[in-house]
C-alpha cells in the first residue's frame, strides 16, 4: 500500500471532502457502508456524491451522473475501494472504467471478501491509475462496524453508560432517572441513531420499560430493537415492543409465549448456551448474519459485565454526572471478583469531553486493538 507521502496536499483535500459527504450517510446506510465520492478534473471538482441507503445507487455512480462527461480523464476520490461484484446495484468499478476516468484514489481496501481489492484489479487491467490508503484511519473509522463484521464476523459493540461521578448507574431499587442532564442524553440518541440494534436485558425493562428509539436527534430510521431474555419474561405490553422491529433472545422455547411477541411485531431467537442463559457471542454473530454493523447497548449492570466478560464488547461511551450516588447504588459492571489489580481490563482512553453539564468519554477495549493502524502494520 503506498505510504502518505505518495499523495498531495490536493489529494488530502479532495478525500476529505468525499468522507464529509460519506458522513451524510451516518444514520441511514446499513448494513451496508458509508461511502463519499468526488469526481475532480483539472482541479475542480466536477461531480460528487454519497451512498444513502441500501438499494440506492452507490456514491461513484452519482458522482458520474453529476460529472457526466466530464468525468473522463479525471480523478475520482473513493472513501472505500468502488465494488466489483453485482449486488442489489451494478459495480462501482465497471461504471469509473465505462465512464473513462483516469485515476482513481481510494481511502482503503473494502473488507468485504466479495471485493477485497478485486475493485483495484479490474480498475488497473483497464489501466486506470490506483492509490490507496489516504486518510484510511478516518475511513475505516466511519465505517468501524462494517470493518468489524467483515473482518470478524460479529458487529462493533458500543457499550453506553450513564453514571453519577461514583459510578453508579442507578438507585438500589433500579430507578435511574436521570443521572444525566439532557445534552447528554441527546448525545446518546445520536450513538443510537448511527447504530443498526440497540441492546438491552431483561432487568432494564422490569426497571425502566424504555423505548429504546432514537428522539432526541432527526432521522429517517429506527434501529433494531434486541433484548436478552433467557426466560422469555417480557410483558407483551413493554414500551420496546410498541411499534414492531424488535428481537428477543431467549435461552428457552416457548411456542406461546414466541406467538404472543410474534403478535406485537417482535422475533423470537433461541440461543441458549451450557448455563442455560443466552449465548451472547452466537446473538452476535447472528445480528451480523442480519448485517447488523454497529451495536449499541443500553442494558443494566448484569448485562454490561457478561458482555464484558465474553470479550464482546469494542467501546464504552461513559456518561458522569456531577454528583454522588453512594455504595447503595447500583455499579456500572458486575465482574468476577479480580485475584490482583494486574488482571483488571485495560482500557484504551480514546476521547474525553464536556456534554452540557456532564462529562463524556469514550474507550476502547483490548478486543478492539485489531482495528487500530499498528496492529494492522500500517
Amino acid at each position: 500500500m503506498p505510504a502518505s507521502n505518495m499523495f498531495t496536499a490536493s489529494d488530502h483535500e479532495h478525500m476529505a471532502h468525499a468522507l464529509r459527504l460519506a458522513e451524510r450517510g451516518l444514520y441511514t446506510t446499513t448494513p451496508n457502508p458509508r461511502v463519499g465520492c468526488v469526481i475532480v478534473r483539472g482541479g475542480a471538482v466536477v461531480g460528487e456524491g454519497w451512498h444513502t441507503r441500501a438499494g440506492e445507487p452507490h456514491a461513484e455512480v452519482i458522482a458520474l451522473r453529476a460529472a457526466g462527461e466530464r468525468a473522463a480523464g479525471a480523478t475520482a476520490y473513493v472513501s472505500l475501494e468502488p465494488c466489483s461484484h453485482h449486488g442489489r446495484t451494478p459495480p462501482c468499478a465497471g461504471a469509473l472504467v465505462a465512464a473513462k476516468v483516469r485515476r482513481v484514489v481510494a481511502a482503503m481496501r473494502d473488507p468485504n471478501p466479495k471485493v477485497a481489492g478485486d475493485g483495484f484489479a479490474e480498475l488497473r487491467r483497464a489501466g486506470i491509475k490506483v492509490g490507496v490508503g489516504v486518510l484510511e484511519d478516518a475511513a475505516r473509522e466511519l465505517n468501524i462496524g462494517f470493518v468489524a463484521r467483515m473482518i470478524r464476523g460479529r458487529p462493533w459493540v458500543r457499550l453506553k453508560v450513564a453514571a453519577s461521578l461514583d459510578g453508579r448507574t442507578a438507585l438500589a431499587d433500579g430507578r435511574s432517572r436521570w443521572i444525566t442532564g439532557p445534552d447528554a442524553r441527546r448525545d446518546g440518541h445520536a450513538f443510537r441513531a448511527r447504530a443498526c440494534a440497540v441492546l438491552t436485558g431483561i432487568g432494564t425493562v422490569r426497571d425502566d420499560d424504555p423505548q429504546l428509539t432514537v428522539r432526541d436527534v432527526p432521522t429517517t430510521r429506527q434501529p433494531l430493537r434486541v433484548l436478552v431474555d433467557s426466560r422469555l419474561e417480557v410483558p407483551p405490553a413493554a414500551r420496546l415492543l410498541a411499534s414492531g422491529s424488535a428481537l428477543v433472545a431467549a435461552a428457552v422455547q416457548d411456542g406461546a409465549k414466541a406467538a404472543t411477541l410474534a403478535a406485537r411485531g417482535a422475533e423470537v431467537v433461541v440461543l441458549p448456551d451450557a448455563s442455560g442463559k443466552v449465548d451472547l457471542a452466537a446473538l452476535m454473530g447472528e445480528l451480523a448474519r442480519r448485517g447488523m454493523n454497529e451495536v449499541h447497548v443500553e442494558a443494566g449492570v448484569k448485562l454490561n459485565g457478561a458482555l464484558l466478560a465474553a470479550g464482546l464488547v469494542d467501546e464504552l461511551v461513559v456518561y458522569l454526572a456531577p454528583r454522588l450516588i453512594g455504595d447503595s447504588g447500583q455499579g456500572m459492571f458486575a465482574l468476577p471478583p479480580l485475584a490482583g489489580l494486574d488482571r483488571a481490563p485495560r482500557l484504551e482512553l480514546r476521547d474525553v469531553q464536556r456534554i452540557g453539564t456532564d462529562l463524556r468519554m469514550i474507550l476502547r477495549t483490548a478486543g478492539a486493538a485489531e482495528f487500530s493502524p499498528a496492529a494492522r502494520g500500517a
